[in-house]
């Protein structure tokens, strides 16, 4: 998206205050337990992770909490925690949030420093293909989506970072460093 067209903080924040983020709501569980699966699949109960992201409910959290799992919040609006962004991770979780970026290359490179050797990136996001007619993708009516991605750019990330394994299924984009 051009500069111009940006998004103010005051108005992402309005926009992510609409969104029915509670940790209770068995639908938006249920939305996020396939991210959650992928974690709990990959990763090992002791290995530390980051919720990047979380928006004002953070339900991943939740989720893995509940199975012993340890994790930390980062949100620039619900959990303003920079100490969270000083210590290495296993994972980092990102759903629904790497659309929002307005400086995709500068938060790819902090995800990077931020992961351990053989660290993981769990993504959550509708990445754009051929076959989606634009004009009625309803992703891209969300004013606080500002960067789209598409397969290949999430290749081109994996080859740019020197991300030495990459799956996608579905919507969840998997890279590990």
């Amino acid at each position: 998206m051009d500069k111009i067209f940006l998004p103010t903080v005051d108005d992402e924040k309005k926009r992510y205050l609409e969104h029915n983020n509670d940790i209770h709501d068995i639908q938006y569980q249920n939305f996020l337990k396939p991210i959650v699966e992928k974690v709990l699949t990959h990763q090992k109960s002791e290995d530390f992770g980051l919720d990047y992201g979380a928006g004002p409910g953070p339900v991943v959290e939740y989720l893995l909490k509940e199975k012993g799992y340890q994790i930390n919040l980062f949100d620039p609006f619900f959990h303003p925690y920079p100490e969270n962004l000083t210590q290495p991770y296993d994972y980092i979780i990102l759903t629904e949030v790497v659309e929002h970026f307005h400086h995709p290359n500068l938060e790819f490179q902090k995800l990077w420093s931020l992961l351990k050797k053989n660290g993981m990136l769990y993504i959550l996001t509708h990445p754009y293909e051929d076959s989606i007619s634009f004009d009625r993708w309803y992703y891209k009516n969300d004013q606080t989506h500002t960067f789209f991605y598409t397969n290949e750019a999430f290749e081109w990330i994996k080859e740019f970072y020197g991300f030495k394994r990459m799956e996608i299924e579905n919507r969840i984009i998997m890279l590990q460093k």
